[in-house]
């Protein structure tokens, strides 16, 4: 038994011994990360390096953060030699060499000793099996590194959105020339807030500031903070900092910000608070010469928290809108430029109201595949009008209607063109599906022009109504913009029966809508009729035919 134990004694003794041996040579043999000559610069520049070492072509550079090497010739040794202690060693490094030697010994000594204790090893992987996982980040106490991007976008790559670019051209100026900035005693904003709706291009913005800066680049979603571990949602926020720091000048961009900054209190989510607690703790931590920025994105500012927005963090805020049609002209030029087509670029920005940067670049890549589809040599305007539903709504199935249901669509579509033709609702052309109607562009619009708007939209229900004394499915997304434009008209720009509305104020203005329309199509049945039956022979009936046809029948 004595020996049994004095066995156990001198593994235990033997494998410390090692442990102590393996760390000492671990220490000794770090491993070093290489780095470029401008991250060198700035690491000199904000005197990080604590040691370096020179050892045949290579310099090793020591921080409080870890361990870096460089090409000793793409460097100036005296300038090292005057910012930080310098170890000169001879050209032959038998350093790998030890090391492999006495690892090898290490995992001889380890089989030996440990080869007659399997039983023991057994147990202790049954145990270690057992155990709760843990992530090994949470193991680990030091930073976790992360590598910038270099953006090579800038403004110019970026069509459209001049008064954006305006906003953002002072933060450029001063990631660039902050000493400037500083002499005169001038605050830069900690963050610049980009709020707008989906697919304008908030991202690219960013990337392009960072481009025409010429500084790192540290991307990070909101969700990428969301974490299921206690505190790691903290812990990257602050590591995220820690490494925009370190390469400042530079900037941090928070995609979907809202992700992490929702409102606190409500639905009580801890981490996230506490993720977001890091975040203005970090935001408030910056020093005014620290030459960090941070731009971030959403498309719900409404459900930040407020103290996001308050001065201090947050303070500029850049509205990114839908493109206007000058806007989305320069788009539309910049996704054609290497295409081969016989068009107006005019024309098809005139037919894409409400579309973002995004739904352009669509746009023109699906007329593309559909001129190839259609093996032209050249993309037409006629290969634009053939996809936008596509790219607007998706693919849809294609309708196959029985005779009955072909003459209720017909009838409903018939009544609703001849009302915009009627009460001045432009469009194109009408065909037995789908919206006809144009979303015209205009800042300031009539309490006439709005109600025009609601007796088309009115029109096909009405026409049901008479012609069947029946009310059908096809009219619900009709019905639903009806009353959308009815309330607005109401609750948003007065125009109901006062400045205050009350409540039965927008069901008026639809009753009276529908009266009117009703006393319309009743005189213009015969109109109405040849027009059902011209869309179920041709399916669609231009702007043009349908005037012909309402002026033979007046």
């Amino acid at each position: 038994m004595r020996l049994s134990i004095s066995k156990k004694n001198l593994i235990t003794l033997i494998a410390s011994v090692l442990l102590i041996i393996l760390s000492a040579i671990a220490y000794l043999h770090r491993p070093a990360q290489s780095i470029d000559l401008n991250t060198y610069e700035n690491f000199l520049k904000n005197d990080l390096f604590t040691h370096a070492r020179i050892a045949g072509n290579r310099v090793y550079l020591d921080t409080d953060e870890g361990h870096y090497t460089i090409i000793r010739a793409g460097i100036d040794i005296e300038k090292l030699l005057h910012k930080v202690p310098v170890d000169i060693e001879d050209d032959v490094d038998y350093s790998d060499a030890i090391f492999v030697f006495l690892f090898l010994i290490s995992i001889l000594l380890f089989a030996i000793f440990f080869g007659k204790k399997k039983e023991q090893l057994k147990e202790e992987k049954t145990d270690t099996i057992n155990r709760e996982f843990v992530p090994e980040e949470q193991l680990l106490g030091q930073v976790r590194k992360m590598t910038p991007a270099s953006s090579t976008v800038t403004f110019a790559d970026v069509a459209g959105i001049e008064s954006v670019k305006e906003e953002l051209f002072e933060v450029v100026d001063f990631l660039k020339n902050s000493k400037k900035y500083h002499d005169f005693g001038i605050k830069m904003p900690r963050g610049v807030l980009l709020v707008g709706p989906p697919g304008v291009g908030k991202t690219l913005i960013a990337k392009a500031v960072a481009g025409e800066a010429g500084v790192p680049f540290f991307y990070q979603s909101g969700a990428s903070f969301v974490q299921i571990y206690v505190g790691m949602g903290a812990k990257r926020v602050r590591e995220l900092f820690l490494n925009a720091k370190r390469y400042a000048p530079s900037i941090i961009f928070i995609d979907e910000i809202d992700a992490v900054g929702k409102a606190r209190g409500g639905g009580r989510n801890d981490e996230r608070e506490a993720t977001l607690n890091q975040l203005l703790t970090e935001m408030d931590g910056f020093e005014d010469n620290t030459n960090v920025i941070v731009i971030a994105a959403t498309n719900k500012i409404e459900m930040l928290d407020e103290a996001l927005l308050r001065s201090g963090r947050f303070d500029r805020r850049v509205f990114v809108s839908l493109p206007s049609i000058q806007e989305r002209e320069a788009i539309i030029k910049v996704h054609l430029e290497d295409k081969k087509r016989d068009l107006d670029i005019k024309e098809i920005a005139k037919m894409t109201v409400g579309f973002s940067g995004a739904a352009l670049s669509t746009l023109v890549n699906e007329a593309a595949i559909h001129a190839l589809r259609l093996h032209k040599e050249m993309i037409t305007l006629e290969d634009f009008g053939a996809v936008k539903e596509k790219v607007l709504l998706g693919k849809k199935k294609i309708l196959s209607y029985s005779e009955e249901e072909k003459n209720i669509q017909a009838g409903y579509q018939a009544a609703k063109a001849l009302c915009a033709y009627w009460y001045e609702v432009d469009f194109d052309k009408v065909t037995m599906i789908n919206d006809f109607l144009k979303e015209v562009e205009k800042e300031i619009a009539s309490r006439t022009q709005m109600l025009s708007k609601l007796k088309v939209y009115l029109s096909g229900y009405v026409f049901s109504a008479l012609q069947y004394d029946e009310v059908y499915t096809n009219c619900a997304q009709d019905i639903k913009k009806a009353k959308m434009i009815a309330d607005e008209m109401v609750q948003v720009y007065a125009m109901g029966e006062g400045v205050y509305p009350a409540p039965i104020d927008s069901a008026t203005l639809v009753d009276e809508a529908i009266e009117e329309v009703e006393a319309f199509l009743h005189k213009m049945q015969k109109s109405v009729k040849r027009i059902s039956e011209m869309l179920i022979e041709k399916e669609s009936i231009s702007k043009e035919e349908l005037g012909e046809v309402v002026r033979e029948f007046l």
